[in-house]
């Protein structure tokens, strides 16, 4: 399925149709070139989960921990946001427990998953974000 979301102004009914069609997945995987728009789609699905915390970028963090406040998960669930793209070695994604997080039942959006591809899940939905010339976003999962 391909989502394309032509700007900004159309980003919030794009995640929206997004969560619809996430099923059970838990562990989704955003791949993209630098400049793609993982983190504005991923802060825009967060948003329409109902989260009220500041959203942004956990890459100096590498994991954020959001509180949705939807029906669409469980209540008493998190949103975690990974961002990966400064991990050096594969260990230190071990060292931070990282299956803590992917087999908690909890929401794991994750960024740069290519660089952890071998611990993946082997049922984390991969979704694909292009940038095309004019602007506009496909988002494909």
């Amino acid at each position: 399925m391909e989502i394309r979301i032509k700007d900004l102004e159309h980003i919030g009914e794009a995640a929206q149709q997004f969560i619809e069609h996430i099923g059970d997945s838990r562990v989704l995987a955003f791949y993209g070139g630098m400049g793609a728009g993982k983190t504005t789609f991923i802060k825009a699905v967060c948003e329409q989960l109902g989260v009220e915390d500041v959203i942004t970028s956990p890459t100096f963090a590498i994991v954020n921990e959001y509180t949705p406040h939807t029906p669409l998960l469980d209540e008493h669930s998190s949103i975690f946001h990974f961002d990966f793209y400064r991990i050096k070695k594969l260990e230190e994604v071990y060292d931070m427990g990282y299956e803590d997080y992917f087999y908690s039942g909890s929401l794991c959006l994750i960024e740069w998953p290519e660089l952890i591809e071998d611990i993946l899940p082997d049922d984390a939905r991969k979704i694909t974000i292009e940038q095309l010339p004019n602007g506009e976003r496909i988002v494909s999962l």
